[in-house]
């Protein structure tokens, strides 16, 4: 009883680090560009994030069910998954790079499981048909597959959003168009926030909701918990609506923490913006992850609207991007699965180690 209270209280460890790691996802392009200033830009991230996050469960039902087989996950194994990501996302935030949240927790879940399994490979779902859907899950059509395809689709959809814009309001004067889309861009922000919210939030709402049903299904202590604690019982896999509330929350606090060390990568020291690139940059990424959450796919927000910013930027010259900056990006993206399911199997497997 008291580990799962721990892993819960872990959970929004991570879940606060998502939210001040991931800030510069929703306001970097908008404080670059200089509409907002960054306290405005935080608070105004921090709210919508806070209405994203208590939107829909899709995302939390892949992480909670349709990636490992659950038999094999415990307690234990989800708080080594989770110190895994909050090690990686640390990392990297202290090294200002925008890696993703979403992968540093997925990886963790996988690596954490397989130790769990005795190194049993079929215990991750690869990829699987499912019955009463009749879609694929698993970690390929729901996490690798959009790995590869969001960045993509972001720097061609940014690409052709930033020539669209030009051509349609290009003769505009300079003066015009940077306040016609700086009040635009605040729309664009404001999705791209909710949108973060309900696809990010998600993740960690299905953490804790796999926490109780593996707690709930493994142990006799929950039978008796006092009706204050009831609202813990969870005899299936469901995400209830005190975890939503919680999740949010919690991201928004971190949100509200701000992460400046990123903003400053992302907003930055990757490509010069003016509001017209901060507005097609934000809306292109904003419209893929909200696509990806009612799918149910997991994405990396941060690898949607890094990509998006690279589309933009090529729009004008390629070497308007700073393509030395964006290798460094591009690496913590590749070596964040592999690193954090690292990180994963090594704590489960000394856990496991020290209870023999």
């Amino acid at each position: 009883m008291g580990l799962v209270l721990i892993i819960v209280a872990v959970a929004l460890v991570f879940e606060f680090i998502n939210g001040f790691h991931d800030t510069a996802n929703a306001i970097a392009t908008t404080i670059a560009t200089k509409v907002l200033t960054p306290r405005q830009a935080v608070v105004m991230s921090a709210v919508f994030n806070l209405f994203g996050a208590l939107v829909g469960t899709a995302v939390a039902t892949t992480i909670g069910t349709g990636l490992v087989d659950v038999k094999h996950v415990t307690s234990l194994v989800i708080l080594c998954a989770l110190i895994g990501g909050i090690i990686w996302n640390l990392i990297t935030w202290w090294a200002g790079l925008p890696s993703s949240s979403s992968h540093a927790l997925i990886g963790g879940l996988c690596g954490a499981t397989l130790a769990s399994s005795g190194g049993q490979w079929s215990v991750i779902h690869w990829s699987i048909l499912n019955g009463a859907s009749h879609k694929l899950e698993g970690l390929w059509p729901k996490v690798l597959q959009p790995m590869v395809l969001s960045p993509v689709c972001g720097i061609l959809i940014g690409f052709a959003m930033m020539g669209l814009l030009l051509a349609l309001f290009g003769r505009l004067r300079p003066l015009t168009m940077k306040i016609v889309f700086g009040r635009l861009q605040l729309l664009s922000a404001a999705w791209m926030s909710f949108s973060h919210g309900t696809n990010d939030a998600q993740k960690t709402m299905g953490i804790i909701a796999l926490t109780l049903f593996a707690a709930t299904t493994t142990s006799t202590a929950f039978n008796h918990l006092p009706d204050w604690l009831g609202f813990l019982r969870a005899p299936e896999f469901k995400v209830y609506v005190w975890i939503k509330v919680m999740c949010a929350l919690t991201m928004a606090a971190g949100t509200a923490a701000g992460g400046w060390r990123i903003i400053s990568t992302m907003g930055r020291k990757m490509v010069k913006l003016q509001p017209i690139h901060g507005f097609a940059a934000q809306t292109t990424a904003a419209g893929i992850i909200q696509l990806a959450s009612h799918w149910g796919m997991p994405l990396s927000t941060t690898h949607v609207i890094s990509s998006a910013i690279m589309g933009v930027g090529a729009s004008r010259r390629l070497n308007a991007v700073k393509w030395t900056v964006v290798e460094r990006m591009v690496w913590a993206w590749i070596m964040t699965l592999p690193i954090t399911a690292a990180f994963g199997y090594l704590l489960t497997s000394v856990v496991l180690w020290l209870q023999r």
